[in-house]
């Protein structure tokens, strides 16, 4: 049995019932654009980590140029 990190103990059988849930659910045609919005979502948080990583860099930055 295949334990992923981020789920914990759920293991092959589980992942491929909640796939079949999730096709009757919502159906082959809609799978697809869920996906889609899921990964504009991923990608816009990255932006935005990566965002605020730069702020906090410009800050540090002219913290230490002030000293």
């Amino acid at each position: 049995m295949t334990k992923m990190l981020f789920i914990g103990g759920i293991g092959a059988g589980e992942i491929i019932i909640i796939a079949l849930v999730i096709l009757l659910l919502f159906g082959g045609k809609k799978i697809p654009e869920l996906m889609r919005g899921l990964g504009k979502g991923v990608r816009s948080f990255k932006e935005g980590m990566k965002e605020t990583n730069e702020e906090i860099r410009k800050v540090k930055e002219d913290i230490e140029k002030e000293n």
